[in-house]
C-alpha cells in the first residue's frame, strides 16, 4: 500500500492553525515562559470563600481585600512568596468578614503606606480588629469614593469609580470598586458590589469598559447584571469562591449571562490561585 506522506502535514496545519487562533482568541494567553521580562501581574489569590487579589508592577504593589480569618497564614505566606515587603496601597473593599477578615494581620506583617476603605463600620469583631491595626500602626484610611485617583506609577492610573452614594442598606453596596489601567488594558475589581451600585455606576456614564473583571460578590446574582456586563464587556472573568460553597456561589444565572457574552471564564475553586500577567496590550496566564 503506498503511503500516504501528506497526511501528517495536514493534519499539523489544522493543529497549528487551531491553537494560533486559540491563543489570539482567548487575549493572547499564555505560560510564563513566554515572557522574557513580566511587567505587571495580578494574583487573584485562592483565600476560599471571600476575595484578595494583589497586583503588582515594578516593585510597587496594592492588595485589594485579605480573605477570611480563617486563611490569613496562607495569605501571608503568599504575599511573602511573592516578595512583598511594602503595600503601597491597600483596598478594604468593604466591612465584611470574608474580604477583611484577615486585614489586621496584614497590617501587622507588612509596611502599608496607604489604605482605602469605603465610610462605613461594622460591629464584627473583623471590623474592629482592623480598626485597632490601623490605629496601631498610625494609619489614616482615605475615604473610598468616585473620583479618588491614584497612579501606581507612570504608566498605571487607578481610579476608585464606586461607592457613589453617601448611605446603603446593604453594605455590599458601600463596596470600593476599583478600575486599573495600564496602556491599552483594563481591569474592573468590583469587590461585593451588587444592582443598586452597578447601576449607579452604568448611569454615571463611567467607562467601565474593562478587559478583565473580578466578578461581583463571588458570582452571586445579586450582582453581575447583563446590562451591567454590556457595559464593561469583558473578555476574561475572574470569580473567587469556595469549592461546594453553602452559597452556591458561582450561580447559574452569572455564569449563563458570561458565557452569553463569550467571556472566558476562570474560577479559584477550580484552578486555586490566578495569576495574570500583562505587558499593556496583551494578558498573560501565568498560573
Amino acid at each position: 500500500m503506498k503511503k500516504n506522506f501528506f497526511k501528517p502535514i495536514y493534519i499539523y496545519f489544522y493543529i497549528t492553525v487551531f491553537l494560533l487562533t486559540t491563543f489570539l482568541y482567548y487575549g493572547c494567553f499564555s505560560n510564563a515562559n513566554s515572557l522574557k521580562e513580566i511587567e505587571l501581574r495580578v494574583h487573584f489569590i485562592d483565600v476560599g470563600q471571600g476575595d484578595a487579589s494583589l497586583i503588582q508592577f515594578n516593585n510597587k504593589s496594592i492588595l485589594i481585600d485579605a480573605g477570611p480569618d480563617e486563611n490569613s497564614s496562607n495569605l501571608i505566606k503568599y504575599l511573602k512568596s511573592c516578595k512583598v515587603e511594602t503595600l503601597d496601597y491597600v483596598i478594604a473593599t468593604h466591612p465584611h468578614e470574608d474580604h477583611i477578615g484577615a486585614m489586621d494581620e496584614v497590617l501587622d506583617k507588612f509596611k502599608v503606606n496607604n489604605f482605602i476603605m469605603p465610610k462605613t463600620s461594622d460591629s464584627s469583631k473583623y471590623f474592629e480588629d482592623m480598626a485597632n491595626s490601623l490605629m496601631k500602626h498610625n494609619i489614616t484610611p482615605i475615604e473610598a469614593k468616585k473620583g479618588v485617583n491614584f497612579l501606581l506609577n507612570d504608566k498605571i492610573n487607578c481610579s476608585i469609580i464606586a461607592p457613589n452614594s453617601s448611605s446603603y442598606e446593604n453594605l455590599n453596596d458601600y463596596s470600593a470598586v476599583l478600575k486599573l489601567t495600564y496602556n491599552d488594558l483594563s481591569f474592573l475589581f468590583t469587590g461585593d458590589a451588587e444592582a443598586i451600585s452597578e447601576n449607579e455606576m452604568i448611569n454615571n456614564n463611567y467607562n467601565l469598559n474593562s478587559q478583565i473583571l473580578k466578578v461581583g460578590h463571588h458570582g452571586s446574582n445579586s450582582s453581575t447584571s447583563k446590562n451591567f456586563l454590556n457595559n464593561v464587556k469583558p473578555k476574561i472573568a475572574i470569580i473567587s469562591c469556595a469549592a461546594s460553597n453553602s452559597y452556591g456561589h458561582p450561580s447559574k444565572e452569572v455564569l449563563k449571562y458570561l458565557s452569553e457574552f463569550n467571556v472566558k471564564i476562570l474560577r479559584t475553586d477550580r484552578e486555586d490561585t490566578i495569576v495574570l500577567s500583562s505587558d499593556g496590550t496583551n494578558i498573560y496566564k501565568l498560573k
